[in-house]
């Protein structure tokens, strides 16, 4: 069993909850090292926008792997991360963060100042492995499936994905004090932990999806876009479904207000 460490809030509560503003500012912003990591990691994530063979080849491996079928356009993918940030993970976030009392504003500085890339690229597809990884051990996840399927883009995602959290279990994370900083419950890296383990077994098994305890559950709406953004599959099929000419899909965006239970995935 690991120690806690003697800065460390109490087994029922993170640091997130207990200390203050100021301190956990300092603590996501990071030293020197940290801040020069982030910074290497924006520019990495800016190349990628311009790097196509790379998107290609990390479709290419999802292909291998069954996660996508037919591949969408960068115009359909970029809408539809767009559409999945609007209809899923905001409002799921806000319900969230009402129910554990904490301002989803200053969350968002937190997350932002921790990594600015999860920012950049809400699909994952742009941002290299260890964006992802950091991204998923942030935010205590509606469900982390999709980011598991999308570690798959690279050969050894998985098996790195199982050593960083087993890092941040440890404590030995080189990220471990800002994202200690943001995350909202103290146990979520031991159950990502066996979560990463048992997936890796077993694609198949359940995964650990963040309780929503107020009404958005009850919604029919948020339900099919939940079901429908959930994993990486159905993601990809949504982005396929939209049109293909970007003055389209800007028009789109602009026109719709609610997410189109037509294209949502079957139950």
């Amino acid at each position: 069993m690991v120690e806690p460490r003697g800065d460390e809030p109490p087994g029922d509560a993170s640091l997130r909850q207990t200390a203050g503003s100021l301190e956990l500012l300092r603590r996501a912003v990071g030293g020197p090292e940290q801040v020069a990591a982030k910074l290497r990691r924006v520019a990495r994530t800016l190349r990628l926008y311009l790097d196509s063979a790379e998107i290609d080849e990390r479709l290419s491996r999802l292909e291998e792997c069954g996660l996508v079928e037919d591949r969408p356009t960068r115009g359909q993918l970029f809408f539809g991360s767009l559409d999945m940030l609007r209809f899923v993970i905001e409002p799921a976030a806000r319900e969230y963060y009402q129910e554990k009392g904490i301002s989803f504003g200053f969350h968002q500085l937190l997350r932002v100042l921790d990594d600015p890339v999860s920012m950049i690229d809400p699909t994952g597809f742009l941002s290299d492995r260890d964006t992802i990884v950091g991204h998923v051990m942030q935010v205590v996840h509606l469900n982390p499936v999709y980011d598991l399927q999308l570690m798959q883009m690279f050969p050894d995602g998985l098996a790195d994905f199982e050593a960083q959290v087993q890092a941040m279990v440890d404590g030995t994370h080189p990220r471990a004090g800002t994202i200690g900083a943001i995350v909202e419950e103290p146990d979520y890296h031991r159950r990502l932990l066996d979560y990463v383990r048992r997936y890796r077994a077993d694609p198949g098994t359940s995964p650990p999806v963040r309780e929503q305890t107020t009404a958005l559950r009850k919604d029919p709406v948020f339900r099919a876009a939940e079901r429908t953004f959930a994993t990486l599959p159905g993601f990809v099929r949504y982005c396929n479904r939209l049109p293909t000419e970007i003055g389209a899909l800007a028009r789109r965006w602009r026109r719709l207000r609610e997410f189109p239970v037509e294209l949502a995935e079957a139950q």
